[in-house]
């Protein structure tokens, strides 16, 4: 049996889930306009516990979400996640995001364009297949009307993620479909299970998140 704690914090949907044997069996989630993580991640992580009878020394593994998505939603779902894997002594899991993104749509056709928002007119995103087997991998694309238009042009795409509103002010194609969502530790409970069967386990001491771009400070507006 194993009991995975997965942590999911790169937007701004704060997303714990407990599974066991890759069956997610308790979920808790909120999803701020702002940025919360700091003050909820604990305290759900408590709830979920305490929601499945299951103490801290009972889990086997914890497994994140590794990025891209916000810098410091990052850091504080993996500075959580080591933490506990180090008090422990279990394993560290990391899930790219946008692989946990993709899982929130299940095709028989086409393709899946999973994204999260990033400045301006950009994305982070990656394509997969019906599959979940990813055939573009993750990268930060300026969109534009000619976006994705080789995988567009025969085949049903389905654009999810935080972005959709975005790309759908732009994209204009009849093989578009958009699904407003975000990255949630529900869809991770599978992911990290087959990676805790492999041993596909993080460096705890090196291991840090993928941010895919440099961090960039906006400077405060107060005087």
């Amino acid at each position: 049996m194993a009991n995975i704690l997965n942590i999911e914090t790169s937007t701004t949907n704060c997303s714990v889930a407990l599974s066991v044997n890759g069956e997610h069996i308790v979920l808790k989630e909120d999803n701020s306009s702002s940025y919360s993580h700091a003050e909820r991640l604990h305290v759900y992580i408590d709830e979920v516990l305490t929601s499945a009878q299951i103490s801290r020394d009972e889990l086997h593994a914890v497994a994140v979400s590794k990025g891209p998505g916000s810098y410091t939603g990052l850091r504080i779902g993996v500075s959580a996640a080591k933490g506990l894997c180090y008090a422990l002594d279990i394993p560290l899991i990391s899930v790219p995001t946008l692989e946990i993104l993709a899982h929130k749509v299940e095709l028989q056709k086409g393709y899946i364009v999973a994204m999260l928002d990033a400045r301006r007119m950009e994305v982070y995103s990656a394509v997969f297949d019906t599959n979940y087997q990813c055939i573009e991998p993750t990268s930060a694309k300026v969109l534009d009307p000619s976006s994705y238009n080789d995988i567009l042009q025969n085949q049903p795409v389905y654009f999810v993620g935080n972005s959709v509103e975005k790309t759908q002010s732009i994209i204009n194609h009849p093989n578009a479909h958009f699904d407003p969502h975000f990255p949630s530790a529900q869809q991770m409970c599978g992911l990290s299970f087959s990676k805790f069967q492999a041993e596909n386990f993080e460096n705890l001491a090196y291991f840090e998140p993928f941010y895919l771009k440099d961090f960039i400070a906006i400077p405060s507006k107060k005087t």
